[in-house]
């Protein structure tokens, strides 16, 4: 589990002084504010393009290539500086800021390249209406051409910021992925140190700001025994047991509700056959927190239970032909943490929510801000703007209905200048 380390002293060390941010109120009165608003609603046809663009080109977990390098052209068409594709398949570029002129530190927004369905699903978009419809079209695709339309607002209006940002598509956000692009930004890319807020787009709800990062620790446990005859071999030891037992022993343990704490057992298989005792089966557990401290004890918990009801069994049947083990291997880490809400960019990001006719909600959520997170870097998770549901479902869609949704872009481009600072 990544830990605060040598890299959030870093940061806190170049980190921009609190006078290089803007009131997020008197931002969105301001004329070159309301110049990008009206950019964004201007140029918004192209926005909705970029969405179904983006949204066609299929990005299952681990194959984000194709929809990176698209993507990596429509930041170089877009007039960022350093242009470039980590060796992870992040996608990135820089605007820089007067005040540091592209060498950081960095302001990140960042939005996620990967969907979580497999290979081969149809990604072809389907229009009712306002309505679009199609796997990943809200999550995360419709942030990926948000951040175009940024760019595009920020350079019609003419605004300068005095940070540098950098702005990202990342690959690995779901599932499997576990954080892979974050984590390499963070930790080896070339922006390693030099990151002082992030922002991650991930979504539509443009009132939504995800503060607390919760954590996550999945195992794929295979429980293993000598097999036999279920008649022949009737009263020897099944791995079958132990791994049931497994399951009510952790369905016992009383999980905290502050700060959450949840599990769940998840996945099965295994065996040979209905009359054989099998030789190994295998579960698949996930362990959620808020909280660190409370994740590791839970995770101490999970592997005392695993100890125990093998030896359980080895105990309570015969063992001549050998007897049960287990083998807990970690298939998906996430590391927990939180934004406090006295912190600079929470205070902001409420600010411009609120600037802009919404009530700021705080939330918790597993997403690409759990790493900085984790690392003491301030962090905060935000909406595209408009509306959006059934997400991870075959039918996921999202509403571009124009004036709905240039309202709620607005939030993220209002919260993005505040931290950033404008002259």
């Amino acid at each position: 589990m990544l830990r605060p380390s040598l890299l959030a002293l870093a940061v806190a060390l170049v980190a921009l002084p609190a006078s290089a941010a803007a009131d997020p109120a008197k931002l969105v009165a301001s004329p070159a504010f309301k110049k990008a608003v009206a950019k964004l609603d201007a140029d918004y046809d192209r926005t909705v393009a970029d969405i179904v663009t983006l949204t066609e080109i299929p990005a299952p977990p681990f194959k984000e290539e194709a929809r990176a390098k698209a993507y990596l052209e429509m930041l170089k068409a877009h007039g960022l500086t350093n242009v470039e594709m980590d060796a992870e398949g992040n996608v990135m570029g820089v605007r820089p800021g007067t005040a540091t002129k592209g060498k950081g530190p960095f302001v990140v927004i960042a939005a996620h390249l990967d969907t979580v369905f497999p290979e081969g699903t149809d990604v072809k978009v389907k229009r009712e209406g306002t309505k679009l419809m199609a796997p990943g079209i809200g999550d995360d695709t419709r942030s990926l051409a948000t951040l175009l339309a940024y760019l595009r607002a920020l350079d019609a209006a003419g605004v300068k910021t005095k940070s540098d940002i950098l702005f990202v598509g990342n690959v690995g956000e779901e599932g499997p992925g576990d954080l892979r692009g974050t984590r390499f930004l963070f930790n080896k890319g070339p922006y390693k140190g030099r990151i002082s807020a992030f922002f991650s787009m991930d979504g539509s709800d443009p009132s939504r700001i995800v503060d607390k990062g919760v954590g996550s620790k999945r195992y794929r446990v295979t429980f293993k025994g000598p097999g036999g005859h279920s008649y022949g071999a009737f009263g020897i030891v099944n791995p079958m047991a132990a791994m049931s037992q497994a399951v009510v022993d952790l369905y016992a343990v009383q999980a905290p509700k502050a700060p959450k704490v949840t599990y769940s057992a998840s996945v099965t298989g295994g065996g040979t056959s209905v009359n054989s005792i099998p030789n190994a089966v295998f579960m698949e557990f996930d362990m959620r927190s808020e909280s660190a401290a409370e994740l590791a004890k839970l995770d101490q918990t999970f592997i005392g239970i695993l100890d125990k009801v093998v030896a359980g069994e080895n105990a309570a049947r015969d063992t001549r032909n050998g007897k049960i083990s287990y083998e807990a291997k970690v298939i998906g880490e996430r590391p927990a943490g939180n934004t406090p809400q006295t912190a600079e960019i929470v205070k902001l990001t409420a600010g411009a929510i609120t600037a802009l006719g919404f009530t700021p909600q705080h939330e918790d959520s597993s997403t690409d801000s759990n790493v900085p997170m984790s690392l003491g870097i301030p962090a905060v998770t935000i909406g595209a703007g408009g509306k959006a549901g059934r997400a991870h479902a075959l039918d996921e869609w999202i509403d571009v209905e124009k004036a709905d949704s240039v309202k709620g872009m607005q939030v993220g481009l209002a919260a993005l200048l505040a931290v950033a600072g404008v002259n």
